[in-house]
């Protein structure tokens, strides 16, 4: 099966207004904060409409002593915890980490390190659905997460709202979209409503980590999209190395969703597989920075465009047929290891319930 990146993979969600959904509560809100105080400002007010605790989890900008202050101000139960309190083995080491620890692709980012602490903390606690918020996002109707939280109940592992904001893509799809190719967006975990069938999941350190937490081993989770939320606006072309990052995660990502576009498999992503991918994709990049270049855009914004992906390109060509293979190989050992974490965690949970008691079994002491 060969396979080219595709402007959309809408066709693998479920559509349903908001409306017209069924009604449920959350059993809590998850943060993973980067940014200071201010930003929280609409998950407060979700928790504080849908009466349901808020876990916020901080580094870089966020403190949470802070973040803590503005919830409570607020009337709302709230959690935050510092990052940089931890202990350094809550979460298990992955393969995946390990594969790419000492090679151009390893990110030196923290967001997958806090969901995934979210979801050990949802699994002690004992929660059923939670809902994870990113700091930039803004809920225009919080009271579409109860119908986010109403499909979950259903056959549903997973529930994104619908992005009616910038446009969560890498800087390639971004640049696409610029120079007027279609390019659509997919649900992601800015503002993502997950069901306890999808604990069993985890978000590895890779750029569209979100896109593979919603897969099980071969294909992906029955999933919905309603409601909206509004990403707010940032630069994709600011840093050339933001495309960097990017390359091996959206390569992989999109590579693996275009086989699923098919009705593929994971199990079809094999050398023969990628050895297509790669040079289209390649292909792509090239023919969008040749587009850039003879487009009208203003002359400082094509430049940065055209080195942004200039970026993406140079990192695209270290990347091999094995290496996905590889990857994919130890991204899959890492979701029977965390299945089997989980399992044991939720096993540990017979004496108690809630987040107090979640932090305690974890070893977690807020200060």
């Amino acid at each position: 099966m060969t396979g080219r990146q595709h402007p959309s993979h809408q066709k693998l969600l479920t559509h349903v207004a908001a409306a017209d959904a069924p009604q449920a509560k959350l059993d809590a809100i998850v943060v993973p904060s980067g940014r200071p105080a201010a930003y929280l400002k609409h998950a407060v007010k979700a928790a504080k409409h849908l009466d349901v605790p808020l876990l916020l989890l901080c580094s870089l900008r966020a403190v949470a002593s802070n973040a803590a202050l503005a919830a409570k101000r607020a009337g709302v139960q709230v959690t935050a915890i510092d990052l940089d309190m931890l202990p350094v083995d809550l979460v298990p080491g992955f393969a995946t980490d390990e594969l790419l620890r000492s090679t151009q692709f390893h990110r030196n980012v923290d967001t997958s390190f806090k969901r995934n602490l979210g979801l050990l903390v949802a699994v002690v606690a004992g929660w059923k659905r939670i809902l994870f918020l990113d700091d930039d996002i803004v809920l225009p109707d919080p009271a579409d997460l109860g119908a986010a939280a109403g499909l979950l109940c259903g056959d549903r592992a997973v529930v994104g709202l619908r992005n009616a904001g910038m446009p969560d893509n890498s800087v390639l799809c971004h640049a696409l979209r610029d120079i007027g190719v279609e390019q659509d967006t997919f649900i992601g975990g800015g503002a993502l409503a997950v069901g306890e069938d999808a604990f069993s999941s985890f978000f590895p350190n890779i750029y569209n980590e979100d896109w593979f937490f919603l897969l099980d081993d071969v294909r992906l989770r029955p999933a919905a999209v309603t409601g909206t939320a509004v990403q707010r606006p940032y630069d994709p072309y600011r840093d050339a190395r933001r495309a960097r990052g990017e390359e091996l995660g959206d390569t992989l990502a999109e590579g693996v969703f275009g086989l699923l576009d098919n009705g593929g498999s994971l199990a079809d992503a094999d050398e023969r597989y990628w050895r297509a991918f790669l040079p289209d994709r390649r292909e792509i990049i090239r023919t969008t920075i040749s587009q850039v270049q003879e487009s009208t855009i203003e002359l400082a914004q094509k430049a940065r465009m055209v080195t942004s992906l200039k970026a993406s390109i140079g990192r695209s060509h270290l990347i091999t047929p094995e290496l996905c293979v590889g990857y994919l190989a130890a991204w899959q050992a890492d979701t029977v290891s965390w299945r089997q974490y989980v399992v044991k965690l939720g096993e540990r949970r017979r004496s108690g319930s809630g987040i107090g008691y979640a932090l305690a079994a974890l070893g977690i002491v807020q200060r």
